[in-house]
This record gives C-alpha cells, structure tokens and sequence, in this order.
C-alpha cells in the first residue's frame, strides 16, 4: 500500500472517529435532557425520586462534612473507573441543592465535584504513567491529537492541557490516562485541572436549578423557569464560546508542529544532497590529482 493510500485510509479513520464521537455527545445530551425533564416531572406525579433524594438528604443535613466527604470519593472512584462524570455533577447539584440551597448548593457541589475529579485526574495520570503504560498507549492511538501534541507536552504542557480540558476533543477521562504517557509533567498537568472549573460549575448549576423548579412547582414556578433559561443560555454560550477558542488554538499548534515536521525534512534532505555533492566534488578532485602526478 503506497503513502497516499495509508493517508486516505487515516483521515478515513479519524472521519470516522470524530463522527462516533460527535453521536455520542449527543446521545450523552439527549439522556441529560430527558433525565432533567423525567426529575421535574416526577416531582408532580408519583415523587419516586423525591422519596429517595430526601432520605438521602436527611443523612447529608445530619452529616454535613461525612456528605461532603463520601460525595467526593464517589467522583474519585468514577473518575479512576472511566465512569462519564456529568450525570454525577448533575446529581451533585440537585443533592446539595435540597440540602443548602441554591446559592450555597452551587458553591460547595462544584467544590465537591472539582475535587473529587482532579485527585482521580492526578491517580489516573499516575496510573496511565507507571502501571498500565501498555494499554494507554493503545488507548492513545485513536487520539492522533496526542501524537502530534506530544512533542511540545514538555515545554508547552500546561497550556496545551488546559485547552484540552477546555475543549470537548476528548473525552475527560481518557485525558487522564493518556496523558500519562506523554512529556507533561505531573506539576504541569495537576495545575491544568482548573480549567475544567468552567464546565463543572456549569453542570452542578443545572442541576441545582433542576432542583430549585422541582422544589417550586406550583409557587413562583414561572419566575425559577424563567431564570434558569437565562441563565444556562448564558453558561452554555461561555463554554461554547470557550471551547471554540480552545480548539482553534489547539489546531494553531498542531499546524505549527507539522510545518516544523516538514521543514525539518526539507533540512535533512537538503543536508544529504549537500553531503553527496561535496563527496562526488571530493571525487573528482582526488580523480584530478591522480591524473596530474
């Protein structure tokens, strides 16, 4: 197979990848969407998941800190285990929401969630680093992002990881592991995971507001609907707008390292023929030489 024919049947591939992504996020999308209709729903018909959220709401208002505490080695033990996060951050929002309001809710859910998450990122990295290098680099290889992104990791991480953890490329956990087999350093790579903050603030505001219009139903319902609309329109046009940054910076160095790439090649050609003519130039003098004595 020539050249040509294994770069067709690569971009092919990566086509291919990126459209199974792309379905998946809005599969992912869709489930939120019905999980937050099925909860508001519910909390005006047969109240099956208020039952179970209030029992467990009990024990977080009787054990505030043990609540906090189990709630952030739940998403610790989801993140290591490769478990999508956004249903967990949805429910971290709803869940503290009930127990300390909305305001207060949004604040301690997405420092539950945030921390939970990054000391998973940083076990993961380890793990994908020193354990399980094997199978990461498997797992890598249908990321060909990584391969291209990996040679400036070591002077460029933290900025290179913070606008993958901005973008949605992706996905968070296979960052995690896969990033453990690049030049990044651990330092580089556990200051980047502020950069998810945007996103995980997002997720446990919906989820709060999900509980506040659950909660008010039937009183002043109009007023938290119409708040939340305007509110997450907000939000997801920042992440949007966010991400869209992310990915075109993203490309802009992709496009640099490959233009280097080619210009190093261009280099080592040029040197080789320099090389050959100054041996055959060699040749011919030793020739001339030989035939003068």
């Amino acid at each position: 197979i020539s050249e040509e024919e294994d770069d067709v049947i690569t971009q092919e591939e990566q086509k291919s990848h990126q459209q199974r992504h792309r379905n998946r996020r809005i599969l992912v999308g869709l489930c939120l969407a019905a999980i937050i209709i099925f909860v508001i729903t519910d909390s005006t018909t047969t109240g099956y998941i208020k039952r179970a959220v209030d029992s467990l709401l009990k024990w977080v208002e009787e054990n505030p800190v043990a609540g906090i505490l189990a709630f952030t080695l739940f998403v610790f033990v989801a993140t290591v285990a490769f478990i999508p996060g956004a249903i967990i951050t949805l429910g971290a929002g709803y869940v503290f929401e009930r127990a300390f309001g909305l305001g207060l809710g949004v604040l301690v859910g997405s420092i539950t969630v945030f921390v939970g998450a990054s000391i998973g990122a940083i076990v993961s990295f380890l793990i994908g680093r020193y354990l399980l290098r094997d199978c990461v680099d498997r797992l890598a290889h249908r990321y060909s992002m990584f391969e291209a992104l990996d040679a400036v990791m070591k002077t460029k991480g933290f900025r290179i990881m913070a606008l993958l953890r901005l973008s949605p490329i992706i996905p968070f956990n296979a960052i995690n592991y896969i990033s453990g087999i690049t030049s990044i350093s651990l330092l580089s790579y556990s200051l980047a995971n502020i950069a998810v903050i945007p996103g995980t603030v997002l997720f446990v505001f919906v989820g709060s507001s999900t509980a506040c219009i659950a909660n008010n139903m039937g009183s002043g319902a109009t007023v938290t609907i119409v708040a939340f609309v305007i509110g997450a329109v907000f939000a997801v046009f920042a992440i949007l707008l966010t991400s869209f940054y992310a990915r075109r910076e993203l490309n802009k160095i992709i496009a640099s390292r490959e233009s280097e790439q080619v210009q190093g090649d261009v280099d080592i050609e040029e040197g080789v023929q320099r090389s050959d003519i100054e041996e055959a130039q060699n040749d011919v003098n030793e020739l001339r030489n030989s035939i003068q004595c």
